[in-house]
């Protein structure tokens, strides 16, 4: 039978006079189970131009929700200080509870990473900063804990599939029924306000008031040509679809 290998714990001391991953200091050796990157470390995939790519990325579990005004408007900022990248784009972005949708553009593999790269390290600041604790400090650490995830959109199909699932995901979560989305069709904290593919789009008075305090998600045009008119191939976006594997026919009718 194939000999079964135990890993052993280390014998001797480092320099510092400490057995390594042992420490009386909290978040030190190697993490939490539910904190451990669910993304191997390997290369990733080469990316073209002409190929856009669906991004998620995973939040700490103590940032709880990111689904608050404030940090709203720090994820803002942090895609504001992405303008000045060369070959990196985020065509559309959507905030869930414990993740973020992307829907991204990049020149090559290290347009993408450096961009990832950049929007992470200003998001986490920026979320940080509006953060307090209960000792009435802001909070401090990692606020994404993982590898980001990257699919590449290769077809019409897939693109129009992924636009509707990043767009349409907080039904797929059922926050569309939450109190505070009533009256409105589209998902306030994400960029489908800037969408065009909508089908039975009204933009109501609570939208328009909505959008008064919390502007925008500032999102670039989409230079593909998968995002530009391909997926139009297989029929615009309606605002009741749920997207995911448990989609059903019948569409969730939109709140007065």
């Amino acid at each position: 039978m194939r000999k079964r290998h135990v890993q052993q714990t280390l014998r001797y001391l480092d320099k510092n006079g400490q057995r390594r991953g042992i420490s009386k200091h909290k978040r030190t050796g190697r993490p939490p189970r539910g904190e451990r990157s669910s993304e191997r470390h390997e290369k990733r995939a080469s990316v073209k131009p002409s190929n856009p790519v669906h991004v998620v990325l995973r939040v700490a579990a103590a940032v709880h929700t990111l689904r608050r005004g404030r940090i709203y408007q720090a994820v803002r900022a942090a895609m504001v200080t992405t303008f000045s990248r060369d070959g990196f784009r985020i065509v559309h972005l959507s905030i869930q509870a414990g993740h973020v949708h992307l829907l991204v553009e990049a020149n090559d593999r290290m347009a993408l990473a450096r961009g990832m790269q950049a929007f992470q390290i200003s998001a986490a600041k920026h979320i940080n900063a509006v953060l307090v604790g209960d000792d009435g400090r802001r909070r401090r650490g990692c606020v994404f804990v993982d590898r980001y995830h990257a699919q590449t959109i290769t077809t019409p199909r897939q693109a129009r599939h992924t636009l509707a699932y990043v767009l349409n995901n907080w039904r797929h979560h059922g926050e569309h029924r939450q109190e505070f989305a009533r009256g409105l069709p589209i998902d306030p904290f994400s960029s489908a306000d800037c969408f065009d593919g909508w089908q039975h789009l009204e933009i109501t008075p609570a939208m328009r008031e909505i959008r008064e305090v919390y502007k925008s998600l500032p999102v670039w045009e989409p230079r593909s040509w998968l995002l530009r008119e391909g997926w139009k191939r297989h029929g615009y976006v309606d605002v009741r679809e749920t997207p995911g594997p448990k989609r059903t026919k019948t569409a969730a009718p939109i709140a007065e």
